[in-house]
């Protein structure tokens, strides 16, 4: 008979079960006996961060653990909240110029950027699948049976882009026991969710369990009419929003997933895994609000309430054209609330919350030019994603010491948003992007083991291909420019074998090895063309002549580049149908050793390696025509051609740690300490020197060191208490010409953070229980932007949740009541600082307290 991994159910009971007959049967034990131990210990954690199923305390890796019992009681929806709970780890959705995607950094290694060119630095897993894109990683948390946080480069386990760690997602597995669950959500903002799961039998070993989600939310951010709440201002109502003050919301959700998963078990040596999901995600732009915005980039008045932006362009002409047809300036008029706005709004106007509304509009009205003619122009007010993927996995157990196991995968997806990166009525900057992706992926191990468990191994394979498709509506007044990007094609392949060891010279000392090699390509072709489907000095080729260059540049008397007299977007001329290549092998290693000095403490010492995919840079607004910007008057002495090319970044990690299970497992302590030499660090550069610039550097190298603790703990029956703290402290050796000072940290990462929950269960005389829980988590600092300037500063914050449950004796039914930002913090996900730019800093505002009731049926 098939053996299988059995999960404990507690409030802290992190268990992790797979299916793994020849490899499992020690934890089945262990666990069973756990079952019959008196009184409420912390539970046997299965992970599987090292190939095969064992005790998170035996597992020599920094890994939070967390199952789906506690993403319940904790409220846990997407995958982004779970980094509350995890030390040095930060995950916060996309601002709106990122659509639906996850900006992931841990222990100051990640991402921010969704471009096809550049990969992230946290790897994401959804039943050992990787998923290669930020664009769609933001996920539901539908029907899981855990989560796995890897802290640290997990470059021979998880492979490249792993860099900084991996977040991996287990799905719960068809059982066929004909159960099943419906739970429904209502709460602040009109939020409804609606989930279900049924597990069934189909036939003999052979097993079905479908899954399924449906969120909705009205958004809150208020987008508002500035000309019809302003009317005696100089700005002109927009009248294709309506006469209403309030013409729609930012931040509001409309989103459909599903999954079929079967399982089928043909003999006790065989098991097969194929599962299907869908998601629909029709949701509103991310929510922004203005917090600064004044002057142009160079003036020592920068956002000082008497400073403006003309908002002009090269010629003087209006972005915007007022009631009396002068131009509208860019100022303080429209940050409506806080020390940088002078907003005249009155309550009668509008009687909401100042701190969360917006003027953005989505519209460029401006008057078309010979040089900008491709006007007026909306951006779509959107934020849609579209994606599936088939997932299939075969494990075959040859004997008791080998085992066989094939992971395949397809994947595919649609995303499309808009975005009014300036977030006032005057046209600064608008943008309309499209991502397309399909990856498909294939891994074979072998797991094995010599000497009756003295040497165990994983060999393996791993292949993967993937191709994005980026296109964009591009229009920067502030530039000067207003064209399409893309279709931008990045195909790429990655080749991998490894080969992970662990020997047990004695029942308690063990030393593994680790060795991965990956070989990478990828090409990036550019295709930059005018809104209206022609391409600067189109009978231009690359083999005929240099890139034509704008009139300006030969002589011709206009007001620079952009300004009327020079062909449209001829800055971009020779960026189209051109491409770049990025090739590389690596080389990863791991080595730890770890000892049980008893059954209550571990200790273990690593040394290990990884690295982030290099590249080209995906966004250069000036092209080869460009040249070197030095025409006569022109005011950038250095080379404007933003075509260039970055390397892999690297990473050396000592690391340190413990894991302990104390006062007979009530408590449980893990801590890991690490020192991180940090190379060719890959960051985005918004100046370099020309503006704009969205340009991906190797900015230099950094030493990088800090702590992490964990702890859960039972200090009396009903009662549990979990917690986590951590530190880092990040610290340039080198930025080379980069700009940055040697004094900055790398995005996202705060130098503190800090979590905790308690929760208290109390049983009535009729076996119901009433569930209370709080939870509470702290990040200090962080910045957004890699040249940490003060704008892009997110200030500390402290967020608390509370949860009261009520389960019927019989465990069919549950409660819940949950009041999420329990303090009302006003605080800010993420912020970006345009401000040399477009002069404006923008940001992202979590939501307010909010409440919801959920009601969880059970069969």
């Amino acid at each position: 008979m098939r053996l299988r991994t059995i999960g404990v159910v507690s409030s802290l009971a992190m268990i992790a079960g797979l299916s793994s007959p020849a490899f499992a049967q020690d934890a089945d034990e262990t666990q069973n006996e756990e079952q019959s131990d008196e009184g409420q210990r912390i539970n046997v954690i299965t992970v599987t961060a090292e190939f095969r199923e064992a005790n998170l305390q035996d597992t020599p890796i920094a890994i939070t653990a967390v199952n789906s019992e506690m993403l319940e009681a904790r409220g846990q929806t997407d995958i982004a909240q779970v980094a509350a709970q995890a030390p040095n780890v930060t995950l916060k959705p996309q601002p709106q110029n990122g659509g639906a995607g996850l900006i992931a950094f841990i222990r100051g290694v990640g991402q921010t950027d969704f471009n096809y060119a550049l990969d992230p630095g946290v790897g994401v897993y959804v039943d050992d699948v990787y998923i290669p894109t930020l664009s769609s990683s933001l996920l539901d948390l539908m029907d899981l049976d855990r989560v796995e946080v890897l802290r640290g480069p997990q470059g021979t386990l998880a492979g490249k882009n792993s860099i900084g760690g991996a977040i991996k997602l287990f799905s719960a597995k068809p059982e066929g026991d004909g159960s099943g669950s419906l739970q429904v959500t209502y709460g602040s903002y009109n939020r409804l969710d609606v989930r279900g799961m049924a597990d069934f039998g189909v036939a003999d070993n052979l097993f079905a369990r479908v899954s399924g989600v449906a969120k909705s939310r009205d958004g809150y951010v208020d987008l508002v009419n500035y000309g019809r709440t302003h009317p005696d201002s100089n700005v002109p109502a927009s009248d294709a929003r309506g006469a209403n003050a309030v013409v729609g919301t930012q931040g509001g959700q409309s989103y459909v997933a599903g999954r079929l998963a079967l399982r089928w078990i043909p003999t006790d040596r065989i098991e097969v895994n194929i599962s299907g999901d869908y998601t629909s995600d029709r949701s509103e732009p991310a929510p922004t609000v203005l917090i600064a915005a004044g002057a142009v980039a160079d003036s020592p008045e920068l956002f000082d309430p008497t400073s403006q932006n003309p908002g002009t362009n090269a010629n003087g002409g209006a972005w915007l054209p007022g009631k009396d047809g002068t131009p509208v300036p860019v100022d303080c008029r429209f940050v409506p609330a806080g020390q940088y706005g002078c907003d005249t709004l009155s309550s009668s106007a509008y009687g909401g919350d100042r701190r969360y509304i917006s003027y953005a509009n989505f519209l460029d009205s401006m008057l078309p030019t010979s040089q900008a003619p491709y006007k007026p122009y909306a951006a779509l007010q959107n934020q849609d994603f579209t994606g599936w993927g088939v997932h299939g996995n075969v494990t075959f157990d040859v004997n008791d010491s080998l085992q066989l196991v094939w992971i395949s995968s397809y994947r595919k997806y649609e995303s499309k948003f808009g975005q009014d990166q300036d977030a006032t009525p005057v046209p600064v900057a608008q943008l309309d992007n499209k991502l397309n992706h399909r990856a498909w992926s294939q891994e074979l191990r072998i797991n094995g083991e010599f000497g009756d468990g003295f040497l165990e191994y994983t060999l393996g394979g791993f292949y993967f291909d993937q191709n994005g498709r980026y296109t964009a509506r591009v229009d920067l007044n502030y530039a000067g420019i207003d064209f399409i990007h893309g279709p931008d094609t990045t195909p790429s392949t990655s080749k991998a074998v490894f080969l992970n060891t662990t020997l047990h010279p004695t029942e308690n000392w063990s030393i593994t090895g680790g060795l991965r090699y990956t070989k990478d390509k990828k090409t990036y072709t550019y295709y930059r063309s005018n809104p209206d489907g022609t391409v600067p000095f189109e009978d231009w080729t690359p083999a005929v002549s240099p890139a034509p260059i704008c009139e300006f540049f030969l002589g011709a008397p206009t007001a620079g580049p952009t300004g009327i007299g020079n062909t449209p977007n001829c800055l971009l001329s020779g960026l189209y149908g051109i491409s770049d290549t990025f090739e590389g092998d690596r080389w990863d290693w791991r080595l730890v050793t770890d000892y049980r000095f008893s059954d209550a403490f571990l200790a273990y010492a690593s040394v290990a390696t990884g690295f982030k995919g290099g590249g080209v840079n995906p966004r250069p607004f000036f092209g080869p025509s460009a040249g070197e910007c030095d025409a006569p008057g022109y005011t950038a002495p250095d080379a404007c051609n933003q075509l260039k090319s970055f390397d892999p970044e690297t990473i050396t990690t000592y690391e340190i740690g413990f894991k302990a299970d104390l006062l007979d497992r009530r408590l449980r302590l893990n801590g890991a300490g690490f020192f991180n030499k940090y190379n060719d660090i890959i960051l985005t550069l918004s100046a370099c020197p020309s503006i704009p610039c969205l340009q991906p550097n190797n900015v230099g190298k950094a030493d990088v060191k800090g702590f992490e603790l964990e702890m859960q703990a039972y200090p009396v029956d009903g009662l549990s208490l979990d917690g986590g703290l951590s530190y880092i402290d990040f610290e340039y050796k080198d930025t080379g010409s980069s700009g940055i000072s040697l004094d900055a940290v790398t995005p996202y990462t705060p130098k503190w953070t800090y979590s905790f929950g308690i929760q208290y269960d109390y049983e009535l005389e009729s076996n119901a229980v009433v569930s209370a829980r709080f939870d509470g988590a702290y990040q200090s600092d962080l910045f957004t932007e890699s040249n940490n300037s003060e704008w892009s500063r997110v200030q500390g914050y402290f967020l608390g949740n509370a949860r009261v449950s009520f389960t019927s004796p019989d465990t069919d039914w549950r409660l819940s009541l949950e009041v999420q930002n329990l303090f009302d913090k006003y605080y800010f996900l993420s912020v970006s600082d345009v401000s040399t730019s477009l002069g404006v800093v923008t940001g992202v505002p979590g939501l307010p307290r909010t409440w919801a009731a959920t009601v969880r049926r059970t069969f």
